[in-house]
């Protein structure tokens, strides 16, 4: 997700920017401190006093540049799913045959939460945390996300590509895998992010019974071991 730009909920609640008024970069810096304290320290025990003092901003001047913790809560829970179904989106665009769809869309899921760990862990644990309202909005995305998958899936069975029992199932499988990620990956380690994709690419396909699986990674794709 581009913090720099930030999604449509951002997009849609940032004010016009009057004359000497504050820069994007340092709402975008309040923002990451703020996600980095909800992930740290949970979203009920950061004040906006901590956010404030992470990004050396002192009281009421904190509020020239949000209006609330729970906006930014929002912010940031909005925005990574709008990030994720877009990802999908452009997955998908550039095939028409259902393996590599499937193949694609998750490794562009397991690439974001390889990617973006705090903001998939926040966005796991602080649902409970959002207003009613953007609750909503959050599980909505969440509801259109696993439907593209579940989707496809469909779609694959239908044609003969897949054998599975149950489509849902197989597409809650493969959205926890990108938890998990989240969970203990990191940079640095035994596998590089596009290794880690492929891989969990090739472990979808698994899940859905493909008929033909696409081809073998090659020597140099997978570290041994």
């Amino acid at each position: 997700m581009s913090t720099a730009q930030g999604g449509p909920y951002e997009r849609a609640h940032r004010p016009t920017r009057p004359e000497g008024a504050p820069t994007v970069d340092r709402r975008s810096a309040i923002r990451q401190a703020a996600l980095r304290l909800f992930a740290s320290q949970g979203y009920r025990s950061t004040t906006m006093t901590d956010i404030g003092a992470a990004v050396g901003i002192r009281g009421p001047s904190l509020y020239k540049h949000v209006a609330s913790k729970h906006e930014l809560l929002a912010e940031i829970m909005i925005d990574t799913m709008d990030q994720l179904i877009a990802d999908n989106a452009a997955a998908v665009a550039g095939t028409d045959d259902v393996r590599e769809q499937l193949r694609r869309s998750t490794e562009a899921h397991i690439r974001y939460h390889a990617r973006h760990r705090l903001e998939a862990f926040v966005g796991n644990r602080e649902i409970g945390s959002l207003e009613q309202a953007d609750q909503d909005r959050v599980l909505s995305r969440r509801s259109d996300y696993e439907r593209r998958f579940r989707e496809l899936i469909e779609r694959g069975v239908a044609e003969g590509a897949f054998c599975v029992r149950s489509a849902r199932i197989a597409s809650y499988s493969i959205l926890d895998m990108g938890i998990g990620v989240s969970s203990w990956f990191h940079e640095g380690g035994e596998f590089s992010v596009d290794q880690l994709a492929y891989h969990y690419g090739d472990t979808a396909l698994r899940i859905v019974g493909a008929r033909h699986p696409g081809p073998a990674p090659q020597e140099h794709d997978l570290p041994l071991g």
